[in-house]
């Protein structure tokens, strides 16, 4: 059995300079990026023991079930469960280690870094409103994420990532950067086109791509994509539906309303808000137009409010429709069908002639 080691007394996040919620892409970037300031090679003597103090932490932080160990035995609070390849303690115990040089060859860019910049500050200026819209319902990478990534730049990279950020700034109107997730989706997209090969050298796989996805998901997410995803058509249809209700309709709608009879937001299997931010950001737009588009018709708020609950889990239905199996998706639509989630039938078969 190997040897339980004893827990560090030290805190392993500040010997990272990283938080505690820090994520596994975080860590390696700060591990590798404070390897590269510390290292004796570049330090000198001096930098061994602080060289040596950054593995550890990394040996720890890296394992999943290390760090949950670590995390209990100094009282914090379970933020998530740290699953996946992240790393493990190494049978390596020398003085100071570098980190190994395991990067998979990286496919070649197609374009200059120039060039891709170029093209994404020109873009900017013919985002649709329903692109704008997904921007701003995007999840963009975390601050903090984003700090730790500049924080170990060149200054050369880091100057020309502030330029692009104050392009963008200069594009767009203040009131559209102060969206919700505008920005920060913009500028995580605009620091993977700078950044790119900065990150092929000092990332491996899998958390290359990690940061890659985590940088590049807002963006991609909002831009090219329909507002409401593949079952747009089938939206729009029903929020017209929900503008011709009576106030009797919005009375009976809301009786399907309540949190009780709503239950938790369903989600087809293998598809989830952590897994598709496309199909997520279609969903918070659709929920949120259909809500308002119920009347209010001089009714009581509270039964408004139930009506537009309702209404907003239909769409959130709608939206999935191609992803739930037939009878899940029935089933869960049939408090509203056939009147606002019309039944869907096969088309009849056309009967061909019989040759002569």
């Amino acid at each position: 059995m190997a040897p339980r080691h004893a827990v560090p007394a030290e805190d392993l996040y500040a010997q990272l300079e990283l938080p505690p919620d820090a994520s596994p892409e975080a860590i390696e970037v700060a591990w590798r990026g404070l390897l590269r300031l510390h290292h004796p090679d570049v330090a000198g003597p001096a930098g061994l023991e602080r060289a040596k103090r950054i593995n550890v932490a990394h040996d720890w932080l890296s394992d999943p079930g290390l760090r949950a160990r670590y995390d209990r035995d100094r009282g914090m609070t379970a933020r998530r469960a740290w699953t996946g390849d992240h790393g493990h303690v190494r049978a390596d115990r020398s003085p100071v280690r570098e980190p190994a040089d395991d990067r998979r060859p990286t496919a070649r860019r197609p374009t200059d870094p120039a060039e891709l910049v170029a093209r994404f500050l020109e873009r900017l200026s013919s985002l649709t409103a329903d692109e704008l819209d997904r921007l701003a319902a995007a999840d963009p990478a975390p601050i903090a994420f984003g700090a730790t990534i500049r924080r170990f730049l060149p200054e050369d990279l880091r100057t020309a990532l502030e330029r692009v950020d104050a392009e963008i700034g200069r594009r767009l109107p203040a009131e559209v950067l102060g969206r919700s997730g505008t920005r920060g989706a913009l500028e995580a997209y605009a620091a993977e086109l700078v950044l790119g090969s900065f990150l092929d050298e000092l990332l491996s796989e899998p958390f290359r791509e990690r940061t890659r996805e985590r940088l590049t998901r807002g963006w991609d997410a909002a831009v090219g994509q329909p507002r409401y995803g593949p079952n747009g058509a089938r939206v729009e249809a029903f929020i017209r539906r929900l503008r011709m209700l009576d106030a009797r309709d919005v009375a009976r709608l809301a009786t399907t309303g309540t949190r009780d009879r709503l239950g938790d937001e369903p989600w087809p299997p293998g598809v989830s808000v952590e897994d598709d931010e496309a199909l997520r950001i279609s969903s918070v737009l659709a929920a949120r137009d259909a809500a308002a588009a119920v009347p209010t018709v001089s009714l009581d708020a509270a039964l408004v409010g139930r009506a537009r609950r309702a209404a907003a889990r239909i769409a959130h239905l709608v939206v999935l429709r191609h992803a739930f199996d037939p009878a899940s998706y029935a089933a869960l639509t049939a408090p509203w069908r056939p009147g606002l989630v019309p039944d869907e039938r096969p088309a009849a078969r056309v009967r061909r002639p019989a040759a002569g």
